[in-house]
């Protein structure tokens, strides 16, 4: 596993960000090189699926003209949710890492990665990078919840 995979999700998340977006950050990684590439852009597109790992996969698919995407890793800041490990399933990625684990609710992500749906299995690592991909999140919330704030207050 290698880091400088999550510090590519990690500057894609801090685009999402700069964006008004949720600030995540998806590549995909197949024979050590960067396949494909996604941040959240859910609110700008207004499209319920336009989540960071979806949008890496389907650029990763494009590239390698296949929907099939054995062999490869995708690299998240954030643990996946239930639709991105589907997307993850349904592509067969071999593993994913992850950074940040979520915490509202359960994403269900090794439960689904072991589940053995699709008759494919994905590992899954989670905590790689954990504090930074957790910080990018955390100044985004603060900084949303001052501006509702200050917003409140007429400043």
């Amino acid at each position: 596993m290698e880091e400088r995979f999550m510090r590519e999700a990690i500057r894609l998340a801090e685009k999402a960000k700069k964006k008004g977006e949720v600030p995540i950050g998806a590549v995909v990684v197949y024979n050590g090189k960067i396949v494909g590439r996604g941040y959240n852009l859910r609110t700008r597109l207004q499209m319920a699926t336009a989540h960071a790992e979806v949008r890496a996969i389907d650029r990763a698919c494009k590239k390698l003209h296949s929907w099939r995407l054995t062999g490869a890793e995708l690299y998240v800041t954030l643990e996946p949710c239930p639709m991105c490990m589907g997307a993850v399933l349904n592509a067969r990625i071999d593993r994913v890492y992850f950074g940040a684990y979520e915490q509202k609710g359960r994403s269900l992500t090794k439960e689904l990665a072991s589940a053995n749906l699709l008759n494919h299995k994905t590992e899954v690592v989670g905590g790689v990078l954990q504090e930074a991909c957790a910080a990018v999140l955390t100044s985004f919330f603060t900084q949303m919840r001052l501006r509702e704030k200050n917003k409140k207050h007429g400043r």
